[in-house]
């Protein structure tokens, strides 16, 4: 009965020790940046400019946006019927790459660039969020555009199923004990 609480013991050290190891491994690579610049938020309709870096040079870079409604948005001037939108450009002698990115005007929620060079297999993304447009007063007939905030359920997948883990090794050693307090009456 020993053997069974000691294997339950360590069964239990190992579910904790996954849980909480496994964010910490998967929060320890940290890429080699390659964007230089980027708008964080635009205004649909308006362009802005994204520069990327470390690409080969004058290597073919492939952009793409990706996002709701993104087949209305433009890479320098192209749009096409799709949830993406694409163009290839060349970086230049240095190896650096830019594009004008203009949102739908229809754009929400946040997207997605992505460089990715075709020889190199360098790639690297940003994210552009959805300006608020609008007067921004606020109140009654203010025309400004609540902020997404609510929770990201997946971000707690890790949680639930750690506390979940932790509850069936806790009924498990509150069985096994009242098992072999029984077979001691």
């Amino acid at each position: 009965m020993k053997n069974k609480i000691s294997k339950a013991s360590a069964a239990l050290a190992i579910a904790v020790a996954a849980v909480f190891a496994a964010p910490a491994v998967a929060n320890a690579y940290t890429p080699d940046p390659v964007v230089v610049s980027a708008p964080g938020a635009l205004v649909p309709g308006t362009p802005g400019t994204v520069s990327f870096t470390d690409f080969a040079a004058n290597e073919g870079v492939t952009f793409t946006l990706r996002g709701e409604n993104a087949s209305g948005g433009s890479l320098a001037f192209v749009a096409f019927v799709v949830d993406s939108t694409s163009v290839t450009k060349t970086a230049d002698a240095e190896g650096n790459a830019s594009v004008e990115v203009t949102l739908p005007d229809n754009a929400t929620g946040s997207y997605e660039l992505t460089a990715t060079g075709q020889e190199s297999g360098t790639v690297a993304s940003t994210t552009i969020s959805v300006a608020a447009t609008g007067s921004g007063a606020g109140g009654e007939g203010g025309g400004g555009v609540l902020q997404n905030t609510g929770f990201d359920g997946d971000a707690l997948l890790g949680l639930w199923v750690g506390g979940g883990v932790l509850v069936l090794a806790g009924a498990s050693i509150a069985v096994a004990t009242s098992v072999r307090r029984a077979r001691r009456a």
